[in-house]
């Protein structure tokens, strides 16, 4: 029989895909904590899961508890747009914290002891960028590329106990990440046809959303549910024999298998 009240560690779970796997999860019937650095959407994210919170920047802390989860979700909001000669020192390194080394940290916590416990899952949430990289998402693009790397050797590592190590790559997901992106993107074209600064700007993210969309063949944005649920999917009993593999959740839109 499978144990009913697995606990569920999720990295970015105040909002977003992390909150929409917090959601599956706890619906899944795990035991969900949401981990974050913004306490006010943490509290809400864990009262709507009947879960718990955990403030920290996951980035350069790694909560004790990690070490007694069954199931960790690798999840992070994507650093700043940019080119890739246009980004510092400093804006790699943070990057590199944040997409690569902060993941690699948690799961060096959670998965010798998932082993020794005979059940674990370790699912980090990357993107079909890695795949079709996307030049004004450099940094995202080159880390998300070596976590995944990463990810495929951690999943050979316990892989007989019990522990699968899997990615997720979302394509566009209607988040606010997405529209963030979206905005940096239509700021930077030209405004002068407009009748006035707003106009263009309203204009131009109108634009850059539908060029988005334009070569998904679902012919829409992802719903963060839906790579929730992939997620959840990958956590659970059913997925024991899935390791080391990338789930892409993109509407079709990635061309290359």
């Amino acid at each position: 029989m499978p144990h009913s009240r697995r606990r569920a560690f999720v990295g970015g779970g105040g909002s977003g895909i992390g909150f929409a796997a917090a959601e599956c999860l706890a619906r899944s019937g795990h035991d969900v904590i949401v981990a974050g650095r913004h306490r006010e959407k943490l509290d809400k994210a864990a009262a709507a899961v009947s879960g718990a919170a955990v403030v920290a920047d996951l980035a350069v802390e790694c909560p004790p508890v990690v070490a007694e989860v069954d199931v960790l979700v690798l999840n992070a909001g994507g650093p700043p747009p940019g080119r890739v000669l246009a980004i510092g020192d400093d804006g790699w390194q943070q990057a590199f914290d944040l997409l690569l080394r902060g993941p690699l940290r948690l799961a060096r916590a959670a998965l010798p002891a998932m082993a020794s416990r005979g059940f674990g899952r370790v699912v980090l949430v990357t993107s079909t960028a890695v795949r079709q990289p996307q030049p004004d998402l450099a940094a995202s693009v080159v880390l998300r590329a070596a976590a995944t790397s990463a990810a495929k050797l951690l999943s050979r590592e316990y892989a007989d106990r019990g522990v699968t190590v899997n990615c997720v790559a979302p394509g566009p997901t209607d988040t606010e990440r997405r529209r963030e992106i979206l905005s940096a993107r239509a700021g930077s074209l030209e405004a002068a046809q407009a009748a006035s600064v707003e106009a263009a700007q309203a204009a131009f993210l109108e634009a850059a959303q539908a060029a988005d969309v334009a070569t998904v063949p679902a012919g829409r944005a992802g719903r963060p549910e839906e790579i929730g649920e992939a997620i959840a999917f990958l956590a659970s009993d059913a997925a024991s024999y899935v390791n080391g593999t990338v789930l892409t959740v993109d509407g079709g839109r990635t061309e290359t298998p």
